[in-house]
């Protein structure tokens, strides 16, 4: 089925050293957003006939998703210590387990770049996590299942 639910995708953080296959799945998600997008450039010219025309150029990815505040859920830990230390992780965000054929999805190294909470009257407290990609060695690549993870 072409269709995919997002209760089906999945977000995995690197356990191990970036570009080991050491992914494990990040429960402590709630709602996940994988924002895509490319810089432009102009190259409207008169014999474009009126019509603005663009170039794509760089491209720019952050991951934003939700966890519940929970200072005993090891990824929480993870992901607050990253934003403070400005340590990187290394994500995978897929649209279904990665293991599956059908899956795809990016993987990158990442800088927290937010990590703001949210104290609702009635609700949970709660963090608003974004992740974009940071400096390294190996650029994000968007990536096709199955990834099978080392043990």
């Amino acid at each position: 089925m072409a269709i995919r639910l997002g209760l089906d995708a999945r977000l995995y953080r690197n356990t191990g050293n970036p570009g080991s296959l050491l992914f494990e799945l990040v429960e402590n998600v709630r709602d996940l957003t994988l924002n895509l997008e490319t810089g432009e450039a102009d190259v409207t010219t008169r014999g474009n006939a009126g019509w603005r025309a663009s170039l794509g150029t760089l491209k720019d990815a952050s991951i934003e998703f939700e966890m519940v505040w929970n200072s005993e859920d090891v990824d929480f830990v993870v992901f607050k210590d990253a934003f403070f230390a400005g340590d990187p992780i290394e994500l995978l965000v897929m649209d279904g387990e990665a293991s599956s054929p059908e899956s795809q999805g990016l993987q990158a190294l990442c800088q927290i770049i937010s990590f703001t909470r949210s104290e609702a009257l009635e609700e949970a407290i709660t963090v608003s996590v974004t992740a974009k990609p940071t400096y390294s060695g190996t650029p994000p690549a968007w990536v096709l299942g199955p990834i099978e993870f080392d043990a």
